[in-house]
């Protein structure tokens, strides 16, 4: 079973990026799925915190979720031309059959003469989608159409 301490890992997939990220809570597995995710597209070490940006997203499972969390992120990366490189998810809540997902990201705006974009990322797709509670705390798989 796969330690907490790591934050993420890259899986083999023939067209697209795949990965799983981790946490101690699905919070944390959560925040570590939008660092991946935005290391695919950029380098984040080389993202500063200038900019916070407040998310709140709802879905009826806690998979879609996942998908409006990071779409979310996507959508600001590709419309509003920032660049995250931080992240934290402060609460994940069911209330009437609905999910509820509180967090932010922190970044600036793209700076093309600092931020090299790697690889493009076009959406966040339900293909072998997966949340899961672990031994460890929680697991979520995610692959990202690119």
């Amino acid at each position: 079973m796969q330690s907490t301490e790591v934050k993420y890992e890259y899986l083999e997939h023939t067209a697209d990026a795949k990965f799983r990220a981790y946490g101690k809570t699905k919070e944390d597995a959560f925040a570590n799925a939008a660092e991946a995710m935005f290391n695919v597209m950029i380098n984040t070490s080389k993202v500063d915190c200038k900019h916070r940006e407040d998310i709140i997203v709802n879905a009826p499972e806690i998979d879609e979720l996942l998908v409006e969390w990071l779409s979310e992120l996507l959508f600001l990366f590709e419309v509003d031309f920032l660049a995250f490189g931080e992240f934290k998810v402060e609460n994940i809540t069911e209330k009437d059959g609905e999910f509820e997902l509180s967090g932010h990201a922190c970044g600036e705006e793209i700076d093309l003469e600092r931020h090299e974009i790697d690889t493009e990322v076009k959406a966040v797709t339900y293909n072998d989608l997966r949340v899961e509670e672990t031994e460890n705390g929680s697991m979520v798989q995610v692959t990202v159409d690119t």
